[in-house]
């Protein structure tokens, strides 16, 4: 599907490509300096964005919202668009950092993108003056159904001692606490020190029986039977459930998080303009199809969903559930106190020896 649909974009921008392009090496109309998630893109879409626009991408990656952000912030690097999450974006909005967006030059954007994801988004970008969403999905439990005794149906699932040594956890910051939080029936944008506190030590107390804090090697370990357990994102436990037919997943009882990530284009971006024509060109029905079936993260363009042939994955209760059915929550951006604190219990709980 994917090849069928890469050579017929091909064909439909063979004119633009004789007239607009010269050499491969040629960059006639310049760069654009992008920053996204490992392995968060078709590469084959940025080969037809730079034959049909003449702009050279400059590709880089990150692996959590917490070791991009500070990259960002100091102008390491003169990246023009990033792809931060729901709570990230607030942040970086709240410190001034992103570029307001020309919506005339984002007509696929406005056109294609569902209105329910911005209506979402309204929740971190007011108004979405700022992002345009890219992926969406849910954080939630896969399981080797081979290796538990049952179906595992909530976070308290992750405390049974007789997973120990075959649980993963996540070790970004906000996603490991999320866990403890919701364990504890607190909001996962909890700012009381006391609930946090409850939350650092449900996690220490679950320590021993960790196999590892992982982020991308959860996929991998899970397929490869490495493990019982491991908290995932909803995109990943599609890829992992093709590899290995034992796994499935499950959004907990005790609820989770929703989260949507979305472009932005940096306040300080040396190329703007080519910044849009960037994030316009990956809202096209084509090419985000395209990346949903190269990443199976859930796509918020409605227009690329129809065009998704297979009628199991199109209507999947992992890519596209029905969110009023489970307690879901957003990442809200809590303040840089906050941050401290949460960064600062996060380290406790990584010193901890039990």
């Amino acid at each position: 599907m994917k090849k069928s649909i890469a050579i017929l974009l091909c064909t439909v921008l063979l004119g633009t490509i004789l007239t607009g392009c010269g050499s491969e090496n040629d960059t006639p109309n310049g760069e654009v300096y992008v920053y996204n998630w490992g392995e968060y893109i078709d590469e084959e879409t940025i080969d037809l964005f730079e034959k049909e626009t003449g702009i050279k991408v400059i590709y880089d990656e990150f692996e959590t919202n917490e070791a991009m952000y500070p990259k960002v912030e100091a102008g390491a690097s003169q990246y023009d668009v990033v792809c931060p999450s729901d709570y990230m974006i607030a942040k970086m909005i709240d410190n001034d950092m992103l570029a307001e967006l020309n919506w005339d030059n984002l007509p696929n954007a406005k056109a294609n993108i569902g209105s329910q994801y911005y209506e979402s988004s309204e929740q971190f970008d007011p108004g979405n003056k700022y992002s345009v969403p890219y992926c969406w999905g849910t954080v939630g439990i896969l399981y080797n159904t081979q290796m538990v005794d049952g179906p595992i149906t909530g976070w308290a699932d992750l405390w049974n001692e007789k997973y120990e040594d075959n649980i993963l956890m996540q070790s970004s910051v906000r996603d490991l606490f999320m866990v403890g939080l919701k364990l504890n029936g607190y909001s996962l944008n909890s700012t009381d020190p006391a609930e946090l506190e409850v939350a650092k030590n449900s996690l220490i107390e679950q320590k021993p029986l960790v196999q590892a804090y992982v982020i991308d090697q959860v996929r991998d370990k899970m397929i490869g039977n490495e493990a019982a357990i491991g908290v995932i994102y909803s995109g990943e436990a599609i890829y992992t459930q093709r590899q290995n037919s034992n796994l499935e997943y499950v959004i907990p009882k005790e609820g989770s998080n929703v989260w949507i990530d979305s472009w932005v284009i940096l306040k300080d971006s040396p190329n703007k303009e080519n910044a849009e024509k960037f994030i316009d060109f990956m809202c096209r029905p084509e090419i985000a199809l395209m990346n949903f079936e190269y990443i199976t993260y859930s796509t918020p363009n409605d227009a690329a969903r129809a065009l998704i042939e297979d009628e199991d994955i199109r209507n999947s209760e992992i890519a596209f559930p029905d969110l009023s059915k489970y307690d879901l929550e957003t990442f809200s951006f809590l303040g840089e106190e906050a941050d401290e604190l949460y960064n600062n219990l996060y380290k406790e709980i990584q010193s901890s020896s039990n």
